[in-house]
């Protein structure tokens, strides 16, 4: 923590570039990029979105649980304590974000109303641009 910041906050968790960003990116399909690199959140969030895309919430769900989980532990491996800034700004950071909205997409898809409200809140508290970025503001 910088002596300079905010001393109630924990600095912003920024996490590393996921090489399997470039390949989505690249055009590459989701579901063979999930299988060649399965903590991807990025790869997990472009099949939740693909799958919420098609109209298959129940997938999208599993999809996105499994990115958000998987961002989960990227993030606590890089000094994420379950809370404090995760901007939307640092590329590397959206496919735990966009992991995230899709699971909140999903959850409102099956009505699980109190999992969207703390999603939504975690998206909020983790960077307040995050949420219309991701068309969920």
């Amino acid at each position: 923590m910088s002596l300079h910041g905010n001393l109630l906050e924990p600095d912003a968790t920024r996490l590393p570039v996921d090489p399997a960003a470039a390949e989505l990116a690249g055009g590459a399909d989701p579901a063979s990029v999930a299988a060649a690199n399965p903590s991807s959140s990025f790869a997990w969030a472009a099949l939740a979105e693909r799958a919420l895309d098609a109209g298959d919430t129940v997938a999208a769900y599993a999809y996105a649980r499994t990115g958000y989980h998987r961002s989960l532990d990227a993030l606590r491996r890089n000094g994420w304590k379950g809370f404090g800034p995760v901007p939307w700004a640092h590329e590397p950071n959206r496919g735990f974000l966009r992991s995230t909205g899709a699971l909140l997409r999903a959850a409102e898809g099956i009505g699980e109303t109190p999992e969207v409200e703390r999603l939504r809140t975690l998206i909020s508290d983790s960077d307040p641009e995050a949420l219309g970025a991701l068309g969920l503001g």
